[in-house]
């Protein structure tokens, strides 16, 4: 989450993730994809809607009967017969009713499903640069809750917008036909309603990209405190937090009241409005039932239907508030889907089997358009060999490695893997080769056995202990109190460094991929799990194409090629003997003493050497 601090108390407005404006239409129209596959629940919540819509028109028909036919002239014998004939009417309306809400709810479940699925589906397959740019918290709002919020628009709107219109101009034209005169003064606030609802939703759209801005970064602060709590801990950061949270908190507050604020003006007014009519036409009808222009059966007959005249209009008002709001989700999901996936899907896979030659040849990366991270790379890596990259922090060796499985596009020169250019190939084709160990290793929130088979899905039990045993992993597991089954915890809390280092070397090799990108896994561990975690690595990389990440110059010392970057070039290139024998920097970093990692050794180094 990203904030602009004030005077040290966290403070600041809610980032905006960029989500282009859209119009009310285009996400309806674009939502309406969705009910495609579903169209005949639609039809069927739809039709039960209007069947007991239709029993409803039943209930003011027989009120007005049984007040000017039944008790004006007092046919008892009558009585039973019509009360029954409502009773049943009122009971067909809810059944239908009862079937509507099933209906609806399949309906809406299954639309929730696909949309969230298809926005998941295209957040797997989006750059890392995209998520580089937005919190984890602002991603998860916006499958989880603006999903929601969107899919309302489809079935509600479907369903209540459809009806709502059929049952205003079904009644109005009831009401013409009951009485003319008085059909016209219940339109007299007309005006009013529909100016009200112009006001609303000229202004609502602001109100409500407030509020889901805000609630996005609530929880994106939430999910970063959550993932930091030890260091909140360790710092005595709880006060701190606590204001952090607090301001997202208010302004979520802030943008929610504002939303209220406008409908606890709008919502009044408009029943004001449709009381209002209620009472034009009992002044007007009233002045007629007593003049003898209309009997008093008529009269309450017609207000009945009044009823159901001003009450769609009421939904329909209550349907543009949530309209406006799914517009403001619309645009937060849109803005997923629409994004571009990593690289249009090709049909050229890695030919196979890869024996692991790679070549870089001429390479420039910038990860925007003003910052050049890499300038001109170039390097050949023969099946096998082992390739070390040293250098300071920000000298490009990671943005080196992270170009290989096109976590990165680079912006020109070529990337050869058994000289088929990875630009032209399948990406799953292409990760298919490659394993990444990183210096801090990510489990899932899972069993050990899960984690590790993330390498393999379905490598049988023996396959996986293998892998374990190679890894120096497999004593450590068999001790935890369910073994292979014992659950990690989120991100592999319940383990230590090493453990969870080791499980990752474990994954990798179960992977089994002729290429390997290692960020030196030993800089954080103590001397006797570093001694394990090293000879799992060797393992690990015999017979592969490793690239390793080097913090420690003992690691790198038989590397076939050491690669010294500064500034995202390549200012030295050999293996340890030759280095030493040019006198570069290289050489200076191996004869400066007391220096156990490599960035440390650079700050020793003059800039200009």
């Amino acid at each position: 989450m990203v904030t602009k601090n004030k005077g040290g108390s966290g403070k600041g407005r809610s980032r905006d993730y960029g989500a282009k404006k859209r119009s009310t239409f285009e996400i309806v129209r674009r939502v309406s994809v969705f009910l495609m596959p579903y169209k005949w629940m639609a039809l069927g919540t739809i039709g039960c809607a209007v069947v007991s819509l239709g029993f409803a028109f039943v209930y003011p028909q027989l009120t007005s009967y049984i007040i000017d036919e039944v008790i004006t002239n007092q046919r008892m014998e009558e009585l039973p017969w019509v009360v029954g004939g409502l009773i049943g009417a009122f009971f067909f309306r809810e059944l239908f009713n009862s079937f509507r809400i099933i209906i609806n709810n399949h309906f809406e479940q299954n639309v929730i499903f696909d949309m969230r699925q298809q926005v998941y589906n295209r957040l797997q397959n989006l750059p890392v640069n995209y998520f580089d740019q937005r919190a984890s918290g602002d991603l998860m709002t916006r499958v989880i809750e603006d999903v929601n919020n969107v899919e309302r628009v489809l079935i509600d709107g479907t369903e209540q917008g459809t009806v709502a219109i059929l049952s205003v101009f079904g009644v109005l034209v009831f009401l013409f036909t009951m009485n003319p005169v008085l059909a016209w003064v219940a339109l007299i606030p007309m005006p009013i309603l529909i100016g009200g609802a112009l006001a609303y939703t000229l202004t609502a759209h602001k109100r409500y990209r407030r509020q889901r801005v805000a609630s996005s970064a609530m929880n994106a602060l939430l999910m970063d405190n959550l993932q930091g709590i030890r260091q909140i801990k360790a710092f005595c950061r709880q006060r701190h937090e606590d204001q952090r949270f607090s301001d997202r908190s208010n302004e979520l507050r802030e943008g929610s009241l504002g939303i209220m604020k406008a409908w606890a003006i709008y919502s009044p007014t408009m029943a004001f409005a449709t009381s209002l009519g209620t009472g034009l036409v009992l002044w007007v009808g009233g002045r007629m039932v007593i003049q003898g222009g209309m009997s008093i059966g008529d009269l309450v007959g017609f207000v009945l239907f009044l009823g159901l005249f001003y009450e769609p209009i009421g939904r329909l008002h209550g349907l543009n508030q949530m309209m406006q709001g799914a517009r403001a989700a619309g645009e937060r999901v849109f803005d997923i889907l629409d994004a571009e996936p990593e690289r249009p899907a090709r049909d050229q896979p890695l030919e196979t089997p890869v024996t692991g030659e790679v070549v870089y040849e001429g390479v420039t990366f910038q990860y925007d358009n003003d910052r050049t991270v890499l300038n001109d790379i170039c390097l050949h890596a023969q099946p096998g060999q082992m390739i070390a990259l040293v250098g300071p922090t920000g000298a490009g060796k990671s943005s080196v490695v992270n170009l290989l499985p096109a976590f990165y596009e680079h912006n020109s020169g070529r990337i050869l893997i058994d000289g088929q250019d990875i630009t032209h190939l399948d990406l799953e084709s292409l990760r298919t080769q490659i394993s990444v160990v990183s210096q801090e290793p990510f489990l899932f929130n899972g069993t050990v056995r899960e984690n590790i088979l993330y390498g393999k899905l379905k490598a049988p039990d023996e396959e996986l202990t293998q892998a374990a045993k190679a890894a120096n992993c497999h004593d450590f597991i068999q001790a935890l109190p369910d073994g292979y089954d014992s659950h990690v915890g989120e991100r592999g809390v319940k383990l230590s460094v090493g453990e969870k280092q080791r499980i990752s070397i474990a994954r990798a090799l179960l992977k089994d991929a002729p290429i390997l990108i290692l960020d030196e896994a030993t800089a954080s561990v103590d001397t006797a799990t570093e001694r394990l975690i090293q000879e799992a690595l060797e393992r690990l990389m015999h017979g592969r194409t490793s690239f390793v990440i080097a913090h420690r110059l003992s690691t790198i010392r038989n590397a076939d090629q050491i690669l010294v970057m500064r500034d995202g070039c390549i200012i030295e290139k050999g293996t340890h003997e030759e280095l030493i024998r040019v006198e570069g920097i290289y050489a200076q970093l191996t004869r400066i003493q007391n220096t156990t990692f490599i960035e440390e050794g650079f700050e020793k180094i003059p800039e200009d050497c």
